[in-house]
């Protein structure tokens, strides 16, 4: 991969942490990157709170990270993404002309099938024309959907809440903004269930392969007993170079024998 550059999902909305609603983001944007070898490094939920936002906003901003935001730029009282964006740069808001112009042109072809009013002047049409509001130094993000934008400042996407429209301006932005990130050397993982043995007991060799083989990555994974079956651990490797992934994984089996552990099918796979 051509940079360490991290990616982080920030989900905005009561509705996600109060249970009202599942969350439907972070199952995609894990697909999505994966799938453009590209990983997420973070995610985090924050209700419709302005100065728990803004905070959140503080810390992402200056993380450098390149972070996707959905849900909150609404027109209604609860969405408050907009305006703590804003606040979190200390920059002011301004209707942006692109975006005021993709919304006039759906608000009028909308009132020509008889569903909106003509008049921009109008109190609803007006609140629609918010939704292009801003923070200074804004671009927008098209929305497929139902062409009222997103909108892209310093490395952050900010899009509805709806997956239709938040899914298309995901890819839209990875395959826009960061091409030059994808690395076509997709990640593999090899693994193997092992029962009865503490983890505490194959840490070492864990902490030997990582140093071993710089591009290879460890992971353990435990269970609890379940549905009959004895508690297990997962233990497995993960990298893009397939022979330093082959290596390491016969290091990692020769280990796991040597201090005593077996082998066993996953549990799914046990009759």
């Amino acid at each position: 991969m051509t940079t360490q550059r991290k990616f982080g999902l920030i989900v905005v909305g009561d509705e996600i942490l109060s249970g009202h609603r599942q969350d439907a983001h972070l199952r995609k944007m894990i697909e999505l990157l994966n799938a453009r070898g590209l990983r997420l490094s973070w995610a985090r939920f924050v209700g419709d709170d302005f100065d728990a936002l803004v905070e959140e906003y503080k810390r992402s901003f200056a993380s450098g990270d390149i972070v996707f935001s959905s849900g909150g730029i609404g027109s209604t009282p609860d969405d408050k993404t907009r305006e703590a964006a804003a606040a979190a740069l200390g920059v002011p808001m301004h209707l942006h002309p692109e975006a005021e112009a993709l919304i006039k042109q759906r608000t009028l072809a909308m009132a020509d099938k008889g569903v909106f009013d003509h008049d921009m002047g109008s109190p609803e049409n007006q609140r629609r024309l918010a939704m292009g509001i801003f923070p200074e130094g804004a671009q927008i993000v098209p929305n497929p959907y139902n062409q009222i934008p997103g909108f892209f400042i310093r490395d952050h996407t900010f899009m509805p809440g709806f997956p239709e429209m938040a899914w298309p301006m995901m890819e839209w932005t990875l395959d826009t903004r960061y091409k030059d990130l994808q690395n076509t050397a997709i990640e593999e993982a090899k693994s193997v269930i092992v029962y009865y043995l503490p983890e505490s007991r194959l840490t070492p060799a864990l902490e030997f392969i990582e140093n071993e083989w710089p591009g290879i990555r460890t992971f353990s994974l435990p269970t609890v007993a379940r549905n009959g079956n004895p508690p297990y651990t997962e233990f497995g490797v993960k990298g893009t170079d397939k022979s330093s992934l082959k290596d390491a994984f016969d290091y990692l089996r020769g280990a796991i024998l040597r201090v005593g552990g077996h082998f066993s099918p996953r549990p799914e796979e046990t009759k």
